[in-house]
């Protein structure tokens, strides 16, 4: 399990971008071994394809060795991958301008144990993106509204905004259900 903030056996966050800028590829692969679950939750809610969300995540992990030297702040290290991956997952979309196909996957009955996700993930998809991916960050990935304004280059009342509306949306496509 890798370092998100806290400290792991007296490493700190701070200690480890330290250490990587450096050229530790060690304390880089701890730094990204904290990061993957964060990493994956995002670039599947915007790409919905594994094999995209690795694409994206690859090129982000890339683009994050590359440019860790301009890191100002090791505090923001999380919001500053996630806004590398955000553009990464934006690029890939652009190249793709096409429909992708839905696979022929059975849906899980009702009595199965992944049901209840599949639906919920069937809702999270039914939103605009930019709803989506407010409540991902803030709800699933836990930043704040500050930082998720900082990501995704925003005002944070629009943030706060979209996360009302999201909410409201969720909750009209539920009822719906």
């Amino acid at each position: 399990m890798g370092v998100t903030g806290q400290q792991k056996e007296g490493i700190t966050l701070e200690d480890l971008i330290a250490r990587a800028r450096a050229g530790d590829g060690g304390a880089f692969a701890e730094l990204m071994e904290g990061q993957k679950q964060t990493l994956y939750k995002v670039a599947r809610s915007y790409l919905h394809n594994d094999a995209d969300a690795a694409d994206a995540i690859g090129e982000t992990v890339l683009a994050c060795w590359e440019k860790l030297p301009q890191l100002r702040q090791p505090r923001y290290f999380r919001t500053w991958l996630v806004r590398i991956l955000i553009r990464k997952c934006q690029d890939i979309l652009r190249q793709q301008r096409r429909l992708v196909p839905l696979e022929d996957a059975p849906e899980p009955a009702a009595g199965e144990p992944g049901h209840q996700r599949a639906e919920f993930l069937a809702l999270l998809d039914s939103l605009d993106e930019k709803y989506r991916t407010v409540l991902l960050l803030y709800y699933g990935e836990g930043f704040s509204t500050p930082e998720i304004a900082r990501m995704l280059q925003l005002n944070e009342e629009t943030v706060k905004t979209r996360l009302k509306r999201a909410r409201a949306s969720f909750r009209l496509a539920y009822e719906a259900e």
